[in-house]
């Protein structure tokens, strides 16, 4: 049923269907006063080829010169490039009358480039060609740029990663990607060279294109004369017409299959051992992005590596100067004992994982995986049986489930003998069931392969799951870098706290008698960290949440601001005067608002030095 809001909408769309129908239905009934007697056939079929022809030609001049220039008009940011695209659409804003006047001045017979062809490019086949190309030219520009620029960047990026230089990555992907658009635009103008007349009548009026041809009749014997030439157009209108419908409503509609059973954890068998390689990633990044500046060094001692941080940090910035994506600005980039800063991405046997993994939308699982210019046939189809996708090759990404899709993606990166893992938060766009199964099928992969990983993410409990080794940035600067588990049991202050998630954290000074006294103003006992610090230390405190209990002689009145329910279990969150402590409590007389006294157990609560 049409809403009533969307009634206005169609009485529109209505009104201007029946005026582009109607002329053709007028056109009907004067079929019968057509002069069909006098037609010159062998003229009009003469026209029909002259015009049919140079529409071909100058489609193929169109196509050869114009998708290079929409891709460049797309991709580049170079100054001028805003004032050629404005250049090359004039024709579409200019009467076609002066389309041809300004041809006349550049290929006319008083031209200097006129005098060079000897006047052949007027008046002939070559001048119909040039006219027609002027003129329609900007359709498949303006069809082929929006193309390009609508193509997810990502997909270059990725081709690189798996070896592929520029030439080989617009010819097989950038323009399978956006060819479907380009066809339409190559369509148009192809109808629109076709029925060409302004600029053509101006530049060549001999041989006769058949809008020209059209034209002569017209004027000669009047309409009943034309109307057996219109025929030929409109024949050829409705055969296009037919061939768009045709195309796209044979285009099947296919569903992503999404069902559990093919997201479930993969049971990987042993790989055949090989020698174990002492691959460890060491680097210093540096890049200036206009008002961001990102200044990083870390050099991890293990594989399973991570970059946890908010949301513009820099972290996918990092992840990229570290696949050769965005260019290492006087920095240091080393994998082993190779030295990867002066290689192109290509050069460098990594595997990249965007967010929605890069799968090249016109590939099938199979051509995914043979797309890597050094891909091992045999590591493939061991990857492909491993991580049971050997069902799946046929399947274009669009009909695989999301953890089918990482599943390939890995596999692909994989299948060039990768020796470094980006994955750039490949989980965030999953529901928390599925990450979770992802990430522990990640887990258990990371611990079968020799590569080094890097997981960029701003989770937790994900860098915590999937890396040996965390690096907290913010603002394009290291906060913190160690142990996964060190940083995240001794946090370098409040704000790596925060971003780690972390509960029961804060800052203080150990005291006289060994005691923590922080900065909400409340005195905290210690075993004997706080003795061996030394009195007046600044330090950072973390109350373990089972040292933290009800008890009615305790010493800490608190106001219980919240009870949540995480992971099952239920959490209480009490303020005792601008501290914050977070424990686990199933006493249901604990509820948002009342009062309770709280003991902290001495042994539960941990210093160190800021």
């Amino acid at each position: 049923m049409t809403r009533p809001a969307a009634r206005p909408l169609l009485w529109l769309a209505a009104l201007l269907a029946v005026y582009l129908c109607a002329p053709f239905i007028a056109s009907v009934p004067q079929i019968g006063h057509a002069d069909w007697a006098g037609v010159d056939w062998r003229a009009t079929w003469s026209a029909v080829g002259v015009s049919a022809a140079s529409a071909s030609v100058a489609a193929l001049i169109i196509l050869i010169g114009g998708v290079p220039l929409g891709y460049w008009l797309a991709r580049s940011s170079a100054r001028g490039v805003a004032l050629l695209g404005f250049i090359v659409q004039l024709p579409l804003a200019l009467p076609p009358l002066t389309s041809g006047v300004l041809l006349l001045f550049l290929l006319g017979p008083y031209s200097w480039i006129g005098q060079i062809a000897g006047g052949t490019l007027t008046d002939s086949f070559a001048g119909i060609v040039l006219a027609e190309t002027f003129v329609a030219a900007p359709f498949l520009i303006v069809a082929a740029r929006s193309a390009f620029a609508s193509v997810d960047p990502v997909y270059d990026d990725v081709a690189a990663t798996l070896g592929h230089r520029a030439g080989s990555r617009f010819f097989r992907v950038m323009l399978p990607v956006a060819w479907p658009a380009i066809r339409a635009g190559l369509a148009l103008a192809w109808l629109r060279a076709f029925g060409e007349f302004g600029a053509t009548v101006m530049v060549a009026y001999h041989p006769y294109s058949l809008p020209v041809y059209t034209y002569v009749m017209f004027g000669a014997q009047g309409l009943p004369a034309m109307m057996p030439l219109l025929l030929p157009t409109l024949a050829i209108a409705v055969i296009c017409a037919v061939l768009s419908v045709y195309g796209r409503s044979s285009r099947t509609a296919l569903i992503a299959r999404t069902d559990n059973g093919d997201d479930a954890p993969v049971a990987l068998a042993a790989r055949p051992s090989t020698a174990a390689q002492d691959l460890r990633l060491s680097v210093a990044l540096k890049r200036r992005l206009g008002t961001f500046d990102l200044d990083i060094e870390w050099k991890p001692s293990t594989r399973r590596l991570a970059i946890i941080g908010p949301s513009g940090s820099g972290k996918s910035i990092a992840l990229k100067l570290i696949a050769g994506l965005e260019r290492n600005e006087g920095g240091m980039l080393e994998l082993g004992r190779r030295n990867l800063n002066d290689m192109p991405p290509e050069q460098r046997k990594i595997g990249y994982m965007p967010q929605d993994y890069g799968l090249f939308p016109h590939m099938t699982v199979a051509q995914q995986l043979a797309f890597p210019v050094d891909s091992d046939p045999t590591v493939a189809r061991y990857w492909l049986d491993h991580l049971g996708l050997s069902r799946l090759i046929a399947r274009l990404p669009k009909e695989l489930s999301f953890g089918q899709r990482q599943r390939v993606a890995l596999a692909r990166a994989l299948s060039r003998h990768s020796e470094l893992l980006l994955f750039d938060e490949p989980f965030s766009a999953l529901d928390t069931p599925r990450r979770r199964t992802l990430q522990r099928s990640l887990r258990e992969l990371q611990r079968e392969i020799e590569a080094v990983t890097v997981i960029v993410t701003h989770d937790p409990d994900e860098a915590a799951m999937l890396a040996d080794e965390v690096l907290v940035i913010e603002q394009g600067r290291a906060l913190q870098m160690g142990l996964t588990l060190d940083v995240f049991q001794r946090p370098a202050n409040l704000r790596v706290a925060e971003l780690l998630g972390l509960r029961n954290v804060g800052e203080g000074r150990i005291t006289a008698d060994g005691s923590v006294r922080s900065a909400c103003g409340l005195t905290l006992p210690t075993a004997q960290a706080g003795v061996r610090l030394g009195a007046g230390t600044d330090v950072m405190w973390r109350v373990s949440a089972a040292a933290i209990r009800p008890s009615p002689d305790g010493c800490y009145e608190a106001n219980i601001d919240a009870v949540e329910v995480r992971s099952g279990g239920r959490f209480v969150v009490a303020r005792t005067g601008e501290c914050r402590f977070d424990f686990a409590s199933d006493d249901p007389t604990l509820v948002e608002g009342s009062r309770v006294r709280l003991s902290i157990d001495a042994a539960g609560v941990f210093v160190w030095k800021r």
